[in-house]
């Protein structure tokens, strides 16, 4: 656990001067995309289920000549891809660690919900060009076929967002697919609506306007699942952890006095991981102080993967690392 193996603080080629101190708290069953709430099933049925729905309902939105049911279509193909990308990442991330990938294969689940993201707003940019040619030029529309399709639709992305409801505050790719089947399951309840107004008033109009309506709520939902995917992606810290807590909490442990050289990044959607350079006096923090800060940081903060640097005064003044603006 501890390694102290120099006899004088003489600085090597990063301008690390003394001991690392390393948390093995992460050598516990690990959690993985989806895993720890056993959602290696949910993305198999939910899959399954909205890949038959897409087809359904894109066979009867060219018949109906509904561009609301098509649009939606390819937002629920655009779906059933990010199922398919989570549910590979999950297995990925069970893949043991190797020479080269020391890691694992964690940031697959980041990068599946970046693609994930991408692919939606692009089916975004279609459906919404398409809708506005049909606003220019409405086509008639078979209410009746359209209801019907849609309140299916309302069934099965209700049921699939139902089996992704646990485990979604912690995981970015199981909230991207509870956000995505919940927001499908309201999108399809507006196509009823839409559909039994033209019954009524016989605005063709209407239509294409449920499918703007649908390209702006695509958006939004998607919007913020972009973003800290791209935050991940660039090594950001996690948006439910607030780097200046933990740095006074590390700053406040027995017999520190200066904490430099603090990283806090992603390792998945579901870890994360700290390095942190700890200034002690005479190099002494007191016994058990790494346990007690690995097993705080991951109850207190969800950081399970921590390493930290014991340094003495004089191996601070060495470390080249110790100024904020240098990485």
């Amino acid at each position: 656990m501890v390694s102290r193996g120099w006899n004088a603080p003489t600085p090597d080629a990063t301008g690390d001067t003394s001991s690392l101190m390393h948390d093995s708290s992460h050598q516990h069953a690990r959690s993985f995309p989806g895993e720890e709430h056993g959602h290696g099933w949910a993305f198999a049925l939910g899959a399954g289920l909205n890949a038959g729905f897409v087809a359904a309902e894109f066979i009867f939105g060219v018949a109906s000549h509904s561009m609301a049911l098509v649009a939606d279509s390819v937002h629920n193909l655009g779906d059933v891809l990010g199922l398919v990308l989570a549910w590979g990442a999950g297995w990925l991330s069970r893949r043991p660690p190797t020479r080269r990938r020391t890691y694992g294969w964690g940031r697959s689940s980041i990068l599946a919900s970046l693609v994930n993201a991408v692919i939606l707003l692009l089916g975004v940019g279609a459906m919404a060009a398409e809708a506005i040619q049909r606003l220019l030029v409405p086509w008639p529309v078979a209410e009746v076929t359209v209801m019907a399709v849609a309140g299916a639709g309302i069934l099965v992305n209700g049921a699939t967002a139902w089996l992704f409801i646990r485990g979604r505050e912690r995981d970015l790719n199981v909230r991207a697919v509870f956000m995505h089947m919940a927001g499908d399951a309201a999108v399809s309840l507006g196509v009823v609506i839409a559909a039994g107004l033209i019954a009524v008033t016989g605005w063709m109009w209407l239509d294409p306007t449920a499918s703007l309506l649908i390209a702006g709520i695509i958006l939004v939902s998607t919007w913020g699942v972009l973003r800290e995917s791209i935050n991940l992606a660039m090594d950001a810290v996690p948006d439910a952890v607030h780097t200046a807590e933990v740095r006074a909490y590390l700053r406040d442990l027995p017999g520190v006095y200066e904490v430099h050289d603090l990283h806090i990044w992603g390792l998945s959607t579901t870890e994360t991981a700290l390095t942190a350079h700890l200034v002690c006096t005479g190099g002494n923090c007191g016994p058990g102080l790494v346990h007690r800060a690995s097993h705080d940081l991951r109850e207190r903060f969800g950081i399970g993967h921590t390493t930290l640097q014991i340094e003495t005064g004089p191996e601070a003044e060495l470390c080249r690392l110790r100024p904020d603006h240098v990485v």
